[in-house]
């Protein structure tokens, strides 16, 4: 992405579609990741860390390509906004993992694009979806719904799963508000590095205040494994799949890359199966094929 690009793409090009398939692979393993590590790491203390180490990467990646990061562009307001909205996402997913399985959350949190498509019009008004592309993102909305009514029929991860799914959901929802964030603020034209620092940096400070405030301590030693998941969703997630992300709601249309992302449960609930071995429900795979169907009839030209 080192071309510079300036226009605003009206369709998904190649380009933006390798980019987007890599970024669901890597956010479908990122669930699983965190899963692994809060074996050692407590959820909280887990997302401020990785938020902070990858401010540091953005901020040290601006620096060499020669970003002004700190040129006066009227950004602030929505980057506070924007890093406060990612905070409170990342607590939901993370402390949200505690009570439900990892491919479960990939499957909610990926609601986000259908806050997406509601906000979008009150944005820009060219990207107003059509009956058809709506009809594709309440499929998928029921088929998560679905899914949803088995933590309080019949949970797989324990009494206490509907806490987690709905935390996922949640964070669906924050997800969204920060896309749209985005979209409506001076962030729109800043540099994506800018956009992901302000994020990361907020959302490190303040997840890191409120592990300490809730107790959480960093482990006294901590297995191979778990170090190895927080270097994966420091430098290889949060910053460079974050970083790729941010360009891509720079120069394309926004509610065509977030409903594209629907593809990311798909990747979270293999690997969530095949790392993890967790259960497989037939109410959770009706989600993921009401996700693929949803995904086809938003991206229809």
């Amino acid at each position: 992405m080192t071309a510079p690009m300036q226009e605003r793409r009206t369709m998904l090009d190649p380009l933006a579609i390798t980019v987007l398939l890599t970024c669901c692979t890597l956010w479908g393993l990122n669930q699983v990741a965190a899963k692994v590590a809060m074996v050692d790491i407590p959820p909280l203390l887990q997302a401020g860390v990785r938020s902070l180490g990858g401010a540091a990467l953005v901020l040290v990646w601006a620096q060499l390509r020669g970003v002004p990061m700190f040129a006066r562009d009227h950004s602030l307001r929505g980057g506070l906004l924007a890093g406060v909205l990612f905070a409170a996402e990342f607590a939901c997913i993370f402390l949200g993992l505690q009570f439900t399985t990892a491919s479960r959350m990939a499957v909610f949190i990926y609601l986000s694009p259908f806050v997406v498509a509601m906000g979008m019009p009150f944005v820009a008004h060219s990207e107003r979806l059509r009956p058809l592309q709506w009809a594709g993102l309440v499929i998928a909305f029921a088929g998560v719904a679905v899914a949803f009514a088995e933590g309080f029929h019949a949970p797989a991860a324990g009494d206490r799963q509907w806490v987690g799914d709905a935390l996922g959901v949640g964070a669906a929802l924050l997800w969204g508000a920060t896309t749209l964030t985005i979209r409506a603020s001076a962030l729109a034209t800043a540099p994506p590095e800018k956009t992901l620092a302000y994020q990361l940096a907020i959302s490190g400070v303040l997840l890191a205040i409120a592990a300490l405030a809730t107790g959480e301590r960093w482990p006294a030693t901590m297995a191979p494994l778990s170090a190895g998941s927080m270097v994966f969703q420091t430098v290889v997630v949060t910053f460079a799949s974050y970083l790729a992300w941010f360009w891509l709601v720079r120069h394309y249309p926004a509610t065509r890359i977030a409903s594209f992302t629907l593809l990311t449960p798909v990747a979270g609930l293999a690997f969530g199966v095949l790392l993890l071995h967790e259960p497989l429900t037939w109410r959770l795979m009706m989600a993921l094929v009401a996700v693929a169907a949803g995904l086809v009839l938003v991206n229809r030209r």
